[in-house]
């Protein structure tokens, strides 16, 4: 079992939480819940050990190997993915690799009576009993199952990391806490860069083999089908309900009414009371009366209602540039790495004005593509940005390439040019930065409040080609929302990747399907393309590809 006891943890001066008090048991499939910015994944770097906590502490067996998996991650680009995930016995083959060393200068050494050879000695004895009490595992077999598991091929175990989109990148962190075995699993927003089949085995992992987990997700169909716990973090406090998620919403709806209720009547007392205490201030024979009333509203414990997110953001995409009339053109583009061929043979236009959508599969080349019109990788075919294209590019990781070390504030100032430089704390107060929140540090924004500070500073340079990889990553349901119609009412073109039917439909008016090598160009809304491949969502399309 492993415990959160009495954590508290403070941002200059001003608690994110207080004495947060929860166990974890083996089974336990938690969901951890709350608006962006309650301290969520605040709450996970402290479980995990990453962040201290200003007071409190978590407890946990010595030998308890607590694995974590952040919203943002960069891996390293020097070494192949089965050499990247092997990195996941890396203890065992130290342990290993140092027993070895140390039996061969016991067989050299002869000074047996010295301190240094009973330490030796010592050390070979402790190290036997952690190494020989781990199971016989097979770490090629138990990299591979896991790998082809969250979708790798075979012939992806050789190519270098550095060859594959921020999504893979993830899985292969992903693949190195399965293969640990831990006995908690953390996860913040692990299915934002995943096609269906590895999230259906992800789920499988997690119901199945896995000890303990908690998650934060977006992904409301992953919760309900991995939690059997929610712990919900609001005002400086949890909430922990020994039920699935959607029972929590049930559950939480009625705390909120019953809340609610008790705040009225409260209220209405306490009117009641002050109205007495006017009245009879005066009255001698009601001194007594009022006194005893005075005292009781001094001691009264205000009931609170937890509060229910309404904030609003407000964007508006600055005017632009007139561009050319096909601001992208592609002429029989191709790519490879090495003997992985992405796709070949690409011809397609996109005129001024249009929304296209980028769909398919993880893998098949839809951020390579735009890192090919980014000019950012080198291909083959011909691919010209039109006359007077001015590109505002918004990447998969764009928020994890944040100066962590500087303010909000600063974050904008840096970009910010002309007239904009005064109300740069008006731009902030649209995107739910106010107050304090602006001279926060980045490390300390939640992931969904990095990426809203990512996309201000999009907003910063006026635009005429909008190129958005995955941009709802880490957004809640209201804030797609607001993005969508403010992508809708851009005068500009736009091309996005997304696996979100629901924030394409109405907004792209063309698609291209990437899958099998190829790029596919349909002349018709997310809607009609799905209809005419007889396809409810996109995740099946990322199933047939």
């Amino acid at each position: 079992m492993i415990s959160v006891d009495n954590v508290t943890v403070e941002f200059s001066g001003h608690a994110l939480f207080s004495d947060i008090t929860f166990n974890i048991n083996e089974k336990d499939r938690i969901a951890l819940m709350g608006k962006n910015g309650a301290g969520k994944s605040t709450l996970l770097k402290v479980i995990a050990g990453v962040n201290k906590p200003t007071k409190g502490k978590i407890s946990a067996p010595a030998d308890a190997v607590i694995a974590y998996l952040p919203q943002h991650l960069l891996t390293e680009d020097n070494t192949t993915v089965f050499e990247e995930t092997s990195k996941a016995f890396a203890n065992a083959q130290a342990m290993q690799t140092e027993l070895e060393e140390l039996n061969k200068q016991l067989e050299t050494r002869t000074d047996y009576e010295s301190d240094e050879y009973m330490d030796i000695i010592t050390r070979v004895s402790e190290l036997s009993e952690k190494f020989y009490s781990l199971e016989e595992v097979n770490y090629d077999a138990e990299v591979e199952k896991v790998l082809k598991g969250l979708g790798f091929s075979r012939e992806d175990f050789t190519r270098q990391t550095s060859e594959f989109s921020g999504g893979w990148r993830m899985r292969i962190e992903l693949a190195k806490i399965l293969l640990q075995n831990p006995d908690l699993i953390l996860l913040d927003e692990p299915t934002n860069h995943m096609d269906i089949e590895s999230i259906q085995w992800l789920e499988d992992f997690l119901v199945n083999s896995a000890k303990a987990v908690i998650v934060i997700s977006h992904d409301r169909a992953f919760v309900d089908n991995i939690t059997n716990r929610t712990i919900e973090v609001t005002m400086g406090r949890i909430y922990d309900y020994k039920v699935p998620y959607t029972h929590y919403l049930q559950l939480r709806k009625e705390r909120l009414e019953q809340q609610q209720k008790q705040y009225n009547d409260q209220q209405k007392m306490i009117a009641e009371t002050q109205e007495f205490i006017e009245r009879f201030k005066g009255t001698y024979s009601k001194t007594l009366q009022v006194q005893s009333r005075v005292k009781m509203l001094e001691k009264l414990e205000i009931v609170e209602v937890d509060e229910v997110d309404t904030s609003t953001i407000n964007i508006k995409f600055p005017p632009a540039p007139r561009s050319g009339n096909y601001p992208v053109i592609a002429e029989y583009v191709g790519k490879s790495y090495g003997d992985h061929l992405v796709f070949k043979d690409a011809s397609f236009s996109i005129e001024r004005g249009q929304k296209v959508a980028f769909v398919g599969r993880n893998g098949e080349g839809k951020s390579t593509m735009v890192k090919a019109i980014m000019g950012e990788i080198d291909f083959d075919g011909s691919l010209k940005v039109g006359h007077n294209a001015e590109i505002g590019y918004f990447a998969q990781n764009q928020a994890s390439l944040l100066d962590e070390e500087i303010t909000v504030f600063d974050t904008v100032d840096q970009l910010a040019e002309g007239e904009i430089r005064t109300k740069i704390k008006d731009l902030l107060a649209a995107f739910l930065f106010r107050g304090d929140d602006l001279n926060k540090k980045v490390k300390m924004l939640s992931g969904g409040e990095k990426t809203r500070l990512a996309m201000i500073k999009l907003l910063l340079q006026p635009v005429n080609l909008l190129i958005l990889d995955e941009p709802t990553n880490h957004l809640d349901l209201r804030t797609k929302d607001i993005l969508k119609d403010a992508l809708r009412a851009f005068e500009g073109t736009i091309i996005l990747i997304s696996h979100d039917r629901d924030f394409l439909n109405g907004l792209a008016e063309k698609v291209f399907e990437f899958g099998n090598k190829r790029i596919r160009e349909h002349f018709e809304d997310i809607d009609s393309f799905l209809k005419n491949k007889k396809m409810e969502n996109l995740k099946e399309i990322e199933r047939k590809n």
